[in-house]
């Protein structure tokens, strides 16, 4: 019989990882949560997660996206995709706060074609050079 509390039902005492983090809003699609599983950057109770790991509540997942490492530990087993505040029953959050902006603005950032040159750009050089073949 499932339960109800408070519109989350939950009758499973495990679920995918990848349905989970789909459910629970940590990405965006099913199919994305399966992508970031089989790319490596899912991770239950510290080791490396299929799509189909089973997750437990008190299992603790953390989730690598764009950069970013998201730690969450499982309160809540649920399978369908819940609005934002029900999903943040399901789960405990414990990811480490981003860094300040001050320090975010002074990291180094290449500027817009300031890398490898362009062909252009290596014709110019070549001219200046003198190693031109005209």
């Amino acid at each position: 019989m499932a339960r109800v509390e408070s519109g989350i039902q939950s009758s499973a005492t495990q679920a995918r990882v990848d349905s989970w983090t789909w459910a629970v809003r940590l990405f965006k699609t099913r199919s994305a949560a399966a992508e970031a599983c089989r790319g490596g950057h899912v991770r239950v109770n510290g080791a490396t997660a299929k799509p189909a790991q089973p997750v437990r509540p008190g299992d603790e997942v953390r989730i690598r996206v764009s950069g970013v490492e998201r730690i969450v530990v499982v309160e809540r087993i649920i399978t369908k995709r819940v609005s934002a505040p029900l999903a943040a029953q399901c789960l405990i959050d414990r990811s480490p706060a981003p860094p300040p902006r001050e320090i975010s603005a002074a990291m180094p950032r290449r500027d817009r074609g300031a890398g490898r040159p362009t062909k252009r750009e290596r014709r110019e050089t070549d001219r200046l050079m003198g190693r031109t073949e005209h």
